[in-house]
């Protein structure tokens, strides 16, 4: 019995520092989701600039031009968005009003059928609004964090400058037999597999998305188009989110019968992309469980909220690449892969 007390103690001791350093990063959210980002977009652009500098690019004019190009394309999507975003928003008072009065002929004909159906209970238990509130909470997560775009752009700078050197730091300052590099570069190929992996597979999903509503009809087809693409990096949920506000707009224009279309397609092409394409190379690149896929999203989510779900994979990467780098906590990275 005395022989369990230490490990029964280290468990208790491990709980503890868990549950410690999980309140430490949820208290301190506003300052370390803007600089997970620098730290995410550091390393999707780390490539791009050691290409540049193997073409004899000095590294101030490398770093220039990455961070020029990433934030143009970000300004690119970001204007797109927020104009389209902006006419939804004043059409949106009028949507509200023929959804209420379709909803009042969908009580009526459910009453001349002989069933008893309260207006208030279905309205309560039915809310259209609040998929759109659903959707309106995402993006103003995402949108708080622009605030910071300044301390998000210098963090990828200094970040950026620092990766050229940072190698030989390492081994000047562990030795040149250090793994440290090798674990850290291991890290990096993952993130840098998933991300090309998951755009590719997002860009079709909203491309696929936004031409069938443009071929259906359905207003701002460009706008459900881009949230197709920028909600399908969140796993499992953030495509079934996508097709909620296109699935009613379609309801209140063209009508029921519209509205199941565009549900039926939005399940096709994420059958198609989500459940077919990516799982082929997804698995392969990540070597991650399903069920730990939707822990992690709910996890992370629940730290750091909407930034939390995009960065969620490669958050638990990091974790598991370090459970694999030692001896004694192995057994959990195997438990996470598939």
């Amino acid at each position: 019995m005395n022989s369990n007390t230490p490990a029964a103690n280290n468990i208790f001791v491990s709980l503890a520092a868990f549950v410690i350093v999980i309140a430490g990063l949820k208290a301190s959210t506003q300052l370390l989701v803007p600089f997970l980002l620098a730290v995410f977009i550091a390393v999707i652009c780390a490539p791009l600039m050691i290409w540049l500098k193997s073409k004899k690019i000095p590294t101030p004019i490398a770093v220039f031009l990455v961070v020029a190009m990433f934030f143009l394309l970000a300004a690119t999507f970001g204007t797109v968005i927020g104009t389209s975003l902006s006419a939804f928003y004043q059409d949106l008072p009028e949507y509200e009003q023929k959804l209420q009065q379709q909803s009042q002929t969908l009580i009526i004909w459910l009453q001349g059928l002989g069933l008893e159906v309260d207006s208030v209970i279905l309205s309560d238990y039915l809310d259209p609004g609040a998929a759109m509130k659903m959707v309106a909470q995402v993006f103003s997560g995402l949108g708080g964090v622009l605030t910071n775009t300044f301390l998000i752009l210098f963090s990828v700078i200094f970040i950026l400058f620092e990766a050229s050197d940072f190698p030989e730091k390492v081994r000047r300052a562990l030795g040149s037999k250090t793994m440290a590099m090798d674990h850290f570069q291991r890290f990096s190929d993952s993130v840098q597999r998933y991300l090309l992996i998951k755009t590719l597979v997002s860009f079709g999903t909203g491309i696929f998305a936004g031409v069938v509503l443009a071929i259906i009809g359905v207003d701002y087809a460009v706008l459900w188009g881009l949230i197709a693409f920028l909600l399908n990096f969140i796993p499992n949920i953030g495509s079934i989110i996508a097709a909620i506000p296109p699935m009613l707009i379609a309801m209140i224009q063209l009508g029921p019968m519209s509205s199941l279309l565009v549900g039926v397609l939005y399940m096709v092409i994420n059958t198609l992309f989500g459940n077919v394409v990516e799982p082929r190379y997804m698995g392969r690149s990540l070597g991650l469980s399903t069920l730990v896929v939707f822990v992690s999203l709910v996890f992370w989510g629940w730290v750091f909220g909407p930034v939390g779900m995009l960065l969620s994979i490669p958050l638990t990467m990091v974790v598991k690449i370090g459970l694999e780098n030692s001896e004694r906590h192995r057994w959990l990275a195997v438990l996470l892969g598939h």
